[in-house]
């Protein structure tokens, strides 16, 4: 039969695993460092433990004795070493944080330029509350335990162990006692830990809960009071706050179980050893001072419990930590170049889909299903079809956010997944469904498309989308400030944004997902003449649900279903594909109808 705690006790040891070899690679570079903040612990620490021998003597040979000399030589000593220690121990704390901000910071380093690698499937498999969690407040736990470890683990053993051998050397006849309280602290302590590991996990998946109803809310806060729906989102925080602070109080309760029980094994001890000290200093065996010495020392070995105590709290939740991280970092990104990556000095920009098809992780059926056309340069497709027909989808294939998963997709007769990633995604000018904008400024946003950008050409590109004229108006310029995310712009004037910084890079082939939704139609034909102007070489791909946007396409592709029901230019479709016939007779009759 199995243990009811052998589940319990094997996540805890593959836990502490992980967070050992975390350590050991981070901490590695550190050697050096961390080899002095050892040294100067050690230093400390003997000088604490000498200085209970100090006093014993200053008492037994001097104030017994009535000796003054002896008792301010000994008093200088005792100074002499206490300054040792003390310059030491801050020496330590120094060096250690130093040593534990480095692990930090290379430890979030790599998990953001790991994470950075993610595709949209990783991505969506973790999500990003849960990603910023891991690389935030998980590392955080791990740098809390290095530093403490910095200053306590390596004090804690040194002085408990140093501590019962002084205390010995005192007397031998007490040191039972220590062999009594030692083993019983140490069993004490490991029940309550293994009880705080589980707890510490559901801990960091609800601060995971509510990063991710905090980002909602944030993020859709224009949604919440246009609905009137603030009850609702505050009813939402509360339950996920009120989670996490049940789950916190949990674990502090067991937390503060385990100070009081130190402290009772502790105390119980101390009765006892002065009661038995003093019956061996009746019959003789033992001096007033030796067990003053004795006693301190056993307070050091108190002080080194209570720290262990106290990283034994820590370690818990950072072994849990350090199980998220390793989970992130052990996750290789399905995206990746083929170790025959080819990178041609010029790219054509012909797009080639044969047979292509795609499904989710763990879907049901095909999103995208034998689909087959060409896109060659100088022309623009256009690639229309009710929603949640895989438009998106197909334009995420060419610029390899997702990978067939049958089929093939090609640029210049190249599968893209023989294409230096880097490479493929230079020729790429992609305006997403949401043209999202990063904090800073215009020129900031537009200098993501090209890195060197002079004044004059993103003056242009913002011509070409037809931005200049609100960014003129604006009295900075292009040092218009943009919040993040472009909230402090309309939809419209996102997208136009979104799309100068696409122009601004002069791509060889444009993707352009659903990128003129929010423009009203003057402004949507102006952008696509001016577009039409500076891509006239290029290979266009453009995402419309708006007839009036992919009527003079060279190639229009109609997608239902995740296939490809018919090709060709908008008069030959009217009359030959009843879904394209059907999708351009519903906006004649709204337009009628307006």
């Amino acid at each position: 039969m199995r243990h009811p705690n052998s589940g319990t006790a094997r996540r805890v040891c593959d836990s502490s695993g992980m967070l050992w070899g975390l350590l050991r690679r981070y901490a590695w570079p550190y050697r050096r460092l961390l080899s002095v903040v050892a040294a100067l612990q050690v230093i400390s620490t003997l000088a604490t433990l000498y200085l209970p021998t100090v006093n014993a003597a200053i008492i037994d040979d001097g104030v017994t004795q009535g000796d003054l000399r002896r008792i301010v030589e000994l008093g200088a000593v005792m100074l002499a070493v206490t300054a040792l220690q003390v310059a030491c121990a801050v020496g330590a704390v120094y060096f250690g944080s130093r040593a534990s901000m480095g692990v930090g910071r290379d430890l979030r380093s790599t998990l953001f330029h790991h994470i950075t690698g993610f595709s949209a499937e990783e991505t969506a498999r973790f999500g990003a509350p849960s990603l910023l969690t891991r690389t935030t407040n998980d590392v955080q736990q791990i740098q809390l335990l290095v530093q403490l470890t910095c200053t306590m683990l390596i004090t804690a053993p040194i002085m408990c162990v140093g501590g019962i051998f002084m205390a010995v050397h005192q007397d031998a006849g007490l040191s039972w006692l220590l062999l009594v309280s030692v083993p019983l602290l140490a069993l004490t302590n490991y029940w309550i830990v293994s009880h705080l590991l589980p707890i510490f996990r559901r801990v960091q998946r609800q601060i995971d809960g509510i990063n991710r109803v905090m980002r909602e809310q944030l993020t859709g806060l224009r949604v919440v009071r246009a609905f009137a729906r603030e009850p609702f989102e505050r009813n939402r925080f509360a339950e996920a706050n009120t989670a996490l602070a049940g789950s916190a109080l949990e674990a502090g309760r067991w937390q503060a179980l385990m100070l009081p029980a130190t402290t009772l094994v502790i105390n119980v001890s101390s009765v006892a050893l002065i009661w038995f000290g003093g019956m061996r200093i009746d019959t003789g065996h033992m001096q007033v001072g030796s067990l003053i010495a004795f006693l301190s020392y056993f307070m050091q070995i108190l002080v080194a419990v209570l720290m262990a105590t106290f990283i034994l709290v820590i370690i818990p939740r950072a072994s849990v930590c350090a199980e998220r991280i390793t989970e992130v970092l052990a996750t290789e990104p399905a995206i990746t170049n083929s170790p025959a990556a080819v990178s041609p000095s010029t790219v054509g920009g012909e797009i080639r889909f044969d047979g292509a098809t795609f499904s989710y992780a763990g879907a049901d059926r095909p999103v995208l299903q034998d689909v087959s056309f060409t896109a060659r340069p100088g022309t623009t497709t256009a690639i229309v079809g009710s929603t949640g027909s895989g438009k998106s989808t197909l334009v995420s294939l060419v610029c390899r956010l997702y990978d067939v998963t049958g089929g093939a997709v090609s640029v210049d007769g190249v599968d893209v997944r023989d294409w230096d990633i880097e490479r493929l995604w230079g020729a790429i000018g992609l305006v997403p469904q949401r043209g999202y904008l990063f904090a800073g400024t215009v020129a900031d946003n537009l200098r993501y498309g090209k890195s060197d950008a002079s004044d004059e050409q993103m003056w242009e590109a913002l011509r070409v989308a037809c931005a200049d004229d609100f960014v003129r108006a604006h009295p900075e310029g292009l040092s218009m400030r943009v919040a993040q995310g472009g909230m402090n712009f309309s939809g419209g004037q996102r997208q136009r944004l979104a799309i100068a910084r696409a122009v601004i890079s002069d791509p060889v082939i444009y993707l352009f997902d659903d990128s003129f939704s929010a423009l009203d139609v003057h402004t949507d034909a102006r952008v696509r003449e001016r577009l039409r102007e500076a891509s006239a070489d290029a290979t266009v791909i453009i995402v419309s649900q708006r007839i009036s946007t992919v009527a003079g396409a060279d190639l229009i592709v109609v997608v239902d279903d995740g296939r490809v029901v018919g090709s060709g230019v908008h008069g030959e479709l009217v009359q030959t594909c009843e879904t394209y016939r059907e999708f351009a007779d519903s906006q004649s009759v709204s337009a009628g109808e307006r």
